[in-house]
């Protein structure tokens, strides 16, 4: 085989990797930002060059050689997929293996399909003790009384069940998953507050669904429209507010419809003392770490990341300023995330992702929509409208943390 052939054979072995990479790699729910950066990167170093654009539905590909008018493009169609931390610091270790020329362009394009077909390191129990951690954490964090907390994480592994076999099967109960789920959550802490007037029914339902409340997706659109990557931005975006809305819905036609049934003040709660926050983060950051179905070696960086993130929330309030907590979060999240990824050469998100999660805007927009339900309209799209002002400021605070600390380019 001549020279010119070889590099024929080669080139063409790199879209191919590539293509595939993107597509893998997409699936395991990193921004379309990281996305795009990382591919571009990588046929850099295979000594190629591309352009990609990367959406919630398809990536565009763009490949040369030596002369830009010369492209080959592919475009595909890619799926929606869920964060998966194992799966995506594998594909990176795979990556760097192929760059320092330690695998063949061959065996790794063979080795991405044995990536994907891994189990997750967590399975359905764990995710369901998850869901359950994440519950009672989150009733905690917003100083919910002894049977707030019961509830939540009880409740919570019914919202898991439901996501279990919505999943399982798909098709029309898995594009009902938001509104059943939030309906039967509705009912359930409805009927119990009749029994228990102590309880809050709005920290009750919102902990119990928190796991799947889109407030991470609603924040990524905004870091990519303020990117400029307005597409995909505004494609997360409106897909994290119309399942909002869903949830929405779905909590107050379940309120509703026992309040129809036995008319009583079900949204009031009597003031209560808190527990103490304090007893309640591990479980919350714990919750999330499986979630992601983050490795265990990587375990105690997620948690140590959620945890500057936390305090870094818990210093900017003390200063009074609105919004000032939540941008000093996102700050200390970014800049621990870049050094880590520097220091372990791991992709970023694998601790980012579950920091950021801790201030999530969705959670806001949510209790907006159940204060508005309740009668006090202006109160409640008043907090609505500030889900947007939170994730704005979350991407401000991601580019000021990433102007201070340089990331290294990662998924």
């Amino acid at each position: 085989m001549t020279e010119h052939d070889e590099r024929t054979v080669k080139y063409s072995a790199a879209r191919k990797f590539i293509i595939k990479l993107g597509i893998i790699a997409h699936g395991y729910g990193p921004s379309s930002v990281r996305l795009e950066s990382y591919l571009h990167q990588v046929i850099e170093a295979l000594g190629y060059n591309g352009a990609f654009r990367s959406t919630r539905s398809e990536i565009i590909y763009s490949f040369w050689k030596d002369d830009q008018m010369d492209q080959v493009m592919h475009m595909a169609a890619v799926e929606q997929g869920s964060f998966n931390m194992a799966k995506l610091a594998r594909v990176g270790e795979l990556v760097e293996a192929v760059v320092e020329g330690g695998i063949s362009l061959d065996d790794a394009y063979n080795l991405l399909d044995e990536i994907e077909a891994l189990p997750n390191p967590w399975g359905p129990a764990a995710k369901a003790v998850s869901f359950f951690f994440v519950g009672i954490g989150f009733s905690g964090l917003m100083s919910g009384n002894l049977w707030d907390i019961i509830i939540s994480g009880a409740l919570a592994l019914l919202v898991y069940i439901n996501v279990y076999f919505a999943h399982k099967y798909g098709g029309r109960i898995f594009e009902l998953l938001p509104f059943s789920s939030a309906y039967v959550i509705g009912i359930l802490a409805a009927s119990l507050k009749l029994f228990l007037p102590e309880i809050n029914v709005s920290v009750i339902v919102l902990s119990a669904i928190i796991s799947i409340i889109p407030g991470f997706t609603v924040s990524a659109g905004i870091v990519e429209i303020v990117s400029n990557h307005v597409v995909s931005g505004s494609a997360n975006l409106i897909s994290g507010v119309i399942y909002l809305l869903k949830q929405f819905f779905g909590a107050w036609f379940g309120i509703a419809t026992i309040g129809l049934l036995w008319p009583t003040q079900t949204m009031i709660a009597a003031p209560t003392e808190s527990l103490g926050v304090w007893l309640f983060l591990p479980l919350l950051f714990i919750g999330l770490g499986i979630a992601y179905q983050s490795l265990i070696k990587d375990f105690p960086w997620v948690v140590l990341c959620c945890l500057v993130s936390y305090l870094g929330v818990e210093f900017g309030n003390e200063f009074g300023i609105s919004y000032l907590g939540t941008l000093m979060g996102a700050i200390v999240a970014s800049i621990f995330a870049n050094l880590w990824a520097r220091k372990f050469n791991r992709p970023t998100s694998i601790v980012l992702v579950p920091a950021i999660t801790v201030m999530v805007s969705g959670s806001v927009g949510f209790r907006g929509l159940l204060i508005a339900a309740g009668g006090e309209s202006d109160k409640g799209f008043d907090q609505f409208l500030q889900m947007f002002i939170v994730a704005l400021v979350i991407a401000a605070g991601l580019l000021i943390a990433n102007t201070i600390v340089r990331p290294r380019v990662t998924l």
